[in-house]
C-alpha cells in the first residue's frame, strides 16, 4: 500500500502563485492583505479610474487590478 505524501502549501503561498495580472479581481471576495497595499507586490503606488460606475484600481507596480 502506498501513502502518497503531498507537500503542504501556506495559504498566501498558493494565493500568490495564482495571481494572474490580467484578471480584475473584486475587492469583496479577494480583500488586501494588507489595507492599502497591492497583494502581489505589496507596492502602495496605484492608478485609479471609474467607468461605468466602477471604481477600478490598478496597482503601478505589477499591474494587479482590483474592482472596489
Amino acid at each position: 500500500m502506498r501513502i502518497n505524501k503531498k507537500r503542504v502549501i501556506n495559504v498566501e503561498e498558493k494565493q500568490q502563485q495564482e495571481i494572474d495580472l490580467d484578471k480584475v479581481y473584486e475587492y469583496a471576495i479577494f480583500p488586501d492583505k494588507v489595507s492599502g497595499r497591492c497583494n502581489n507586490c505589496n507596492s502602495a503606488y496605484f492608478k485609479s479610474s471609474v467607468k461605468g460606475g466602477i471604481f477600478l484600481r490598478e496597482c503601478r507596480e505589477c499591474g494587479m487590478k482590483k474592482s472596489i
